[in-house]
């Protein structure tokens, strides 16, 4: 019984080999570069706490969530049912393509897309719970050079 519960845990994160966690500082230049900054009243950092709490900055991550029926791709976690190509597909892209560590431009523009929602950055909850309010948000941009 505990093999598996320990297998089923263990099934929930599937990061592909050679995995590519990216520093915090390189999270922040490439979301800069890619229009994040103050996007739809979103400060930089908000975007970069929200990669941490999504994906540690891991940009091919892939979690399966079996008990809510999704998947969520890379270093945002977008999800299938809506976003890519596995659902409804409303960022026209393959969930593969959310998956690129050496250009995220497809990450950012589906952000962009699911932010622009009446939800606006409340779409991901570890936004909410961690990074909305945050009295400490500058610390995400601590020692980078932008």
């Amino acid at each position: 019984m505990e093999a598996s519960a320990l297998l089923s845990l263990i099934s929930c994160l599937v990061v592909p080999s050679g995995a590519e966690v990216l520093g915090r500082c390189v999270v922040a230049q490439r979301l800069h570069e890619g229009g994040l900054s103050d996007f739809e009243g979103y400060s930089l950092e908000n975007w970069v706490c929200l990669a941490y709490f999504e994906s540690k900055f891991n940009p091919v991550a892939v979690y399966e969530n079996l008990r809510e029926s999704y998947t969520g791709f890379g270093l945002f976690q977008i999800r299938n049912p809506d976003w890519c190509d596995k659902g409804r597909n409303l960022c026209h892209v393959s969930c593969s393509a959310l998956l690129n560590p050496n250009n995220l431009n497809k990450t950012i523009e589906c952000a962009k897309k699911i932010v622009k929602g009446k939800d606006g950055m409340g779409a991901w909850p570890s936004w909410t719970l961690n990074c909305q309010n945050s009295d400490t948000l500058a610390r995400w941009l601590d020692g980078c050079k932008l």
